[in-house]
């Protein structure tokens, strides 16, 4: 009996896998699997008392462990709508704006995780009447850093070469912060994958592309289409290429409520990311 509990034991090991401790001596470890998601919630628009319940309640679903939202608005009479989705489900916030701390109004980008949080930063993205800005933050995940940087970028068709520029600017931002953690780009990008412009994010790849290479030629689109008459993806998650494999990603947030009610003009892009450990 000895013999085949230890024999059981060896099998459950090997299964598995191994990494070294800094001692030399092998820890047994599983990689696990991150969920994230993106969505922009566009603002306060087409009643966003009626929206809320529906993006909480499509979100709370999808069971991320990290949530990054676009057009993230506040003002007297609205509380921040980041905090009102992360207080609903019990997620900490970052919020991300230009807008002075102070100012009543603000506009920006939130990141909502339930991981935790070693650190976060900010910057602006040139020019500031654009109102754009990039957030990051280093996350605790399955015991080991990860960097998880959210944007929205310049949103007129004939705006690339702005886009381009903030980009760049992001990867300056990025560059700072770049000690060898795996990291994660989110967002909305105002752009396809393939646009020239999102050339500046090299040494990335676009996840949901990765498993799904005709998406774009089928005409899926992140843009609802009750709010849009074309048909783009344009929000996305992009991982560092060799730290992540794309284990699953779909388009989400993409069910009116009973009453014919949308969670947002944009659907929600959602990933499950496997860290290669490279």
């Amino acid at each position: 009996m000895k013999q085949l509990l230890c024999a059981l034991l060896a099998l459950t090991l090997s299964a598995c896998g191994s990494v070294q401790s800094q001692d030399g001596a092998a820890v047994d470890h599983t990689p696990a699997d991150l969920r994230v998601v993106t969505l922009n919630i566009y603002h306060d628009k087409a009643d966003w008392p009626k929206r809320l319940p529906l993006i909480v309640a499509q979100l709370r679903g999808l069971d991320a462990d990290v949530i990054a939202l676009q057009e993230v608005l506040q003002f007297d009479g609205l509380p921040n709508q980041a905090h009102t989705i992360g207080d609903a489900l019990g997620y900490s916030v970052q919020f991300v704006s230009n807008d002075p701390d102070d100012q009543a109004h603000r506009y920006g980008n939130a990141l909502l995780t339930r991981l935790p949080v070693l650190t976060q930063a900010w910057t602006p993205l040139a020019p500031h009447e654009d109102s754009r800005s990039m957030g990051h933050a280093r996350l605790r995940f399955d015991g080991r850093p990860i960097d998880v940087y959210f944007t929205h970028l310049h949103h007129t068709a004939e705006g690339s070469a702005l886009r381009r520029q903030q980009l760049r600017d992001a990867r300056t931002f990025m560059a700072r912060r770049n000690d060898g953690t795996p990291a994660l780009v989110m967002g909305d990008f105002n752009a396809p994958a393939s646009a020239p412009e999102l050339g500046a994010l090299d040494g990335f790849f676009d996840t949901f592309g990765a498993l799904h290479p005709e998406a774009d030629a089928r005409g899926v689109t992140t843009l609802n289409p009750h709010f849009f008459d074309v048909r783009r993806r344009i929000d996305h998650v992009f991982a560092q290429t060799g730290r992540f494999e794309a284990i699953e990603a779909r388009i989400v947030l993409d069910t009116a409520g009973a009453d014919g009610t949308w969670p947002s003009d944009h659907f929600g892009t959602f990933v499950v990311l496997r860290p290669t450990g490279r």
